[in-house]
């Protein structure tokens, strides 16, 4: 029977045997197709706003997380920051987002950047229920313990900023 120090080197000499042997092209992850289909989606109930999110448990990145998102008709998001970067791809519908003291359109094809630890809140502004994919790096910071999420709630940019006497 080892002991807790051996059974800590072993797993340490077994991972550096590992990086060693980087090139070994059978160490594939199970899953390298994911369909959109398989999403678990997450209603108002876990979000804490009318959107929903698709979570992709099943795509294997360790750096990046990808999530879907749908936003009613004239319905919004939480005003939110996280210390992450995000990028919503927008698939379907029209809005706009508050990201900071900006507020900026987007629609059907374009890319909605979010910078880190800024508060941020997307709005519907059309007739059909938005779809997005959301790509983020949030697992990169959740693997050396520095991811963290905020929400203010449901209230725009500015009324946060007269709340927090940051107008």
């Amino acid at each position: 029977m080892m002991t807790d120090r051996e059974e800590k080197l072993e797993k340490f000499l077994q991972n550096l045997r590992m990086l060693k042997h980087r090139d070994d092209q059978s160490r594939l992850p199970d899953h390298l197709v994911v369909n959109a289909e398989d999403a678990i989606w997450l209603d108002s109930g876990v979000t804490g706003n009318p959107s929903e999110i698709g979570v992709l448990v099943d795509i294997p990145t360790r750096s990046m997380e990808f999530y879907l998102q749908r936003i009613p008709p004239g319905e919004a998001t939480d005003l939110q920051r996280h210390v992450h970067e995000s990028v919503h791809f927008v698939l379907e519908g029209e809005g706009y987002s508050e990201i900071g003291e900006r507020v900026v359109r987007w629609k059907k094809g374009d890319f909605v950047y979010t910078p880190p630890w800024i508060w941020h809140r997307h709005y519907n502004s059309g007739m059909e229920t938005v779809q997005m994919l959301l790509i983020e790096n949030s697992r990169l910071l959740e693997a050396v313990d520095g991811n963290r999420r905020e929400s203010a709630g449901l209230i725009s940019f500015k009324e946060w900023a007269s709340q927090s006497g940051k107008e």
